[in-house]
């Protein structure tokens, strides 16, 4: 039995976005205090670094 190649069957279908508007953000930067940073925000910083620094030697690797 053969496939249907790009045929949508249901032409009723709307596309819906990936992101739910509420999730969205306005593009707003949020001013960050290292005095109210919690344990979690210093760990999450930390593995930011530590992820940028690998794609930086992939990087490095590949050209």
């Amino acid at each position: 039995m053969a496939r249907s190649r790009g045929r949508n069957h249901s032409r009723n279908k709307q596309n819906l976005p990936l992101t739910p508007k509420e999730l969205k953000h306005d593009g707003i930067d949020v001013e960050f205090s290292e005095s109210l940073a919690d344990t979690d925000d210093l760990e999450a910083q930390a593995r930011s670094k530590a992820a940028d620094q690998r794609a930086k030697a992939r990087n490095i690797r590949n050209k």
